[in-house]
């Protein structure tokens, strides 16, 4: 977790000392200074995006597949627009696009080992029933505590629920952890996040971690029962900065939101540290229990964090992430909402072991109105169609393919044609042809061939794709209660171009507040 959602952490004693407060939030999940109406109208709310009707949403929690539907947990706030009083929210899908809202999965008990907060875990199908692996936290003595930043003090545990129903609209929680301090003789940074899978015939489940002086880590646990846990060993770790941060994942010396599952012939470990997502793919000796990686990498270069990984109805692996706000935060609270989810994205290993990564192709359902660029030989024709061309409402898809050759190229993304400010830039430079350039952040676009560009816009944030290669998500604000249209312009590289087209996208929901 960053340090914006560590920002309330003093106000968490007295927060789970509010039983009354808690019982009226987890009953009315729309508890908000701003009004609906001004919600629903609020231009910069996301339309395709999933996320609250308000308040406040971070890390995908324990994404499952079950009984035909999707069903996705995250961090939420239900009191308003901020970190704080950590529940699991909970949403469901026929097919990882439409959502509807649920009641809250969890929420703190007051007295329990979460009375401080239901922090990020994990949804695993186990036989007939679901159940959700989650950290709990307490406030706790300095000498007690696995979160220490010099001004929070946090005892952080293990802990087991499932659900009841079909719908997983109940769940009962057990009364102790499951897992109630980490391993001793270790002096860790952390430890949060578990993250189960099924072994044989017994469950493995890493948790996010790290070891004061040496750097962040995952730790190793296995049990026959999903209630009793055998510390094993470390399944991976890394050097940390050096730096000296109040919050040690600010300089890599904690390691949190772990994920670990096969993909292809490999295994891949994501992790998240310094404001970034991380992956490593390698080999995993199921005998020994050890990881070995061989390649590794960052999931996306912008605004993208916390994420977690599912197998869709065809066993496809399925990424989300948390899309925070980079706005103050003054005006996201007064906005009523803050955070939304990403789209799915599918995820694949090439032979090298390098990750690819593409939105899901259910998005692409959602396509409507589609204009292409009628591309002729004459640049001055093509640059008066292309005036031509816009997204209404900041909501849409853009799709650019060029060829990799001896020219460079500059795309970019405006919301005034006129103005000439841009809301994203696009460069290619031949003498670097792995990677593009976005806003000057280099991010990989694979090997050889013509490169595909897809933007996803919308509302106050863009998700851009390189070749299946790469990706980096932006937040963008404007002011007013217009969402402005979208322009594409080419600055160079026109000769490179090869098809330019652009989709209005179809809301999921006709106000907003509901998805």
């Amino acid at each position: 977790m960053k340090l914006s959602r560590r920002q309330l952490l003093s106000g968490i004693a007295a927060v789970a000392a509010s039983k009354s407060l808690r019982g009226l939030a987890s009953l009315n999940p729309v508890l908000a200074s701003v009004a609906p109406a001004d919600l629903a109208t609020d231009p910069r709310r996301p339309q395709y995006h999933l996320l609250p009707a308000a308040n406040w949403m971070n890390d995908p929690n324990g994404p499952v597949y079950w009984q035909g539907r999707y069903h996705m947990f995250y961090q939420y706030n239900p009191n308003g627009a901020y970190w704080g009083d950590m529940h699991w929210g909970h949403a469901t899908s026929s097919d990882m696009v439409h959502w509807r809202h649920l009641p809250v999965a969890l929420a703190p008990t007051p007295g329990g080992p979460d009375a401080g907060g239901c922090f990020s875990g994990t949804a695993l199908s186990d036989g007939g029933r679901v159940a959700i692996l989650y950290t709990g936290v307490v406030p706790a003595p300095e000498g007690q505590a696995t979160i220490r930043d010099g001004v929070h003090s946090l005892r952080e545990s293990q802990c087991l629920a499932f659900g009841v129903g079909s719908g997983l609209t109940a769940w009962t929680k057990d009364a102790t952890p499951v897992i109630a301090s980490p391993p001793a003789g270790l002096e860790v940074t952390g430890f949060r996040d578990p993250a189960p899978w099924k072994h044989g015939d017994q469950w493995l489940m890493a948790v996010g971690s790290g070891i004061r002086g040496k750097g962040g880590a995952v730790l190793l646990y296995r049990s026959s029962d999903l209630r009793q846990w055998e510390y094993l060993h470390l399944l991976a770790g890394g050097s940390g900065s050096g730096d000296r941060t109040p919050n040690p994942v600010d300089s890599g010396d904690m390691w949190e939101c772990p994920d670990f599952f096969p993909l292809d012939d490999k295994h891949v470990l994501i992790h998240s540290t310094q404001g970034k997502a991380c992956w490593q793919s390698g080999l995993f000796d199921t005998d020994a229990l050890v990881f070995q990686a061989e390649r590794g990498g960052v999931l996306d270069f912008g605004s993208f964090y916390a994420p977690k990984t599912q197998l869709d109805e065809s066993g496809n692996r399925v990424l989300w992430g948390w899309i925070p706000e980079t706005r103050p935060e003054a005006e996201y609270r007064a906005a009523g909402w803050a955070g939304l989810m990403s789209l799915p994205r599918i995820l694949t290993l090439d032979r090298d072991g390098e990750l690819g990564i593409r939105v899901a192709p259910q998005v692409e359902k959602l396509r409507r109105n589609e204009r292409r660029l009628r591309l002729t030989g004459d640049e001055d024709k093509n640059r008066r169609q292309l005036s031509e061309l816009q997204l209404e409402n900041c909501c849409g898809e853009i799709a650019c393919s060029f060829r990799r050759g001896a020219d460079p190229v500059e795309i970019s993304l405006l919301s005034d044609k006129n103005s000439g400010k841009a809301l994203l830039t696009c460069r290619y430079d031949p003498s670097h042809p792995g990677e593009i350039l976005f806003d000057d952040k280099p991010v990989p676009a694979g090997a050889g061939g013509p490169i595909e560009l897809r933007f996803f816009i919308d509302g106050s944030v863009i998700e851009v794709f390189t070749n299946s290669a790469g990706a980096l998500t932006k937040r963008f604000y404007y002011a007013g209660s217009t969402a402005p249209p979208i322009h594409v312009s080419i600055g160079a590289g026109w000769k490179s171009v090869s098809a330019l087209s652009l989709w209005q996208i179809s809301p999921i929901s006709r106000d907003r507040l509901t998805s």
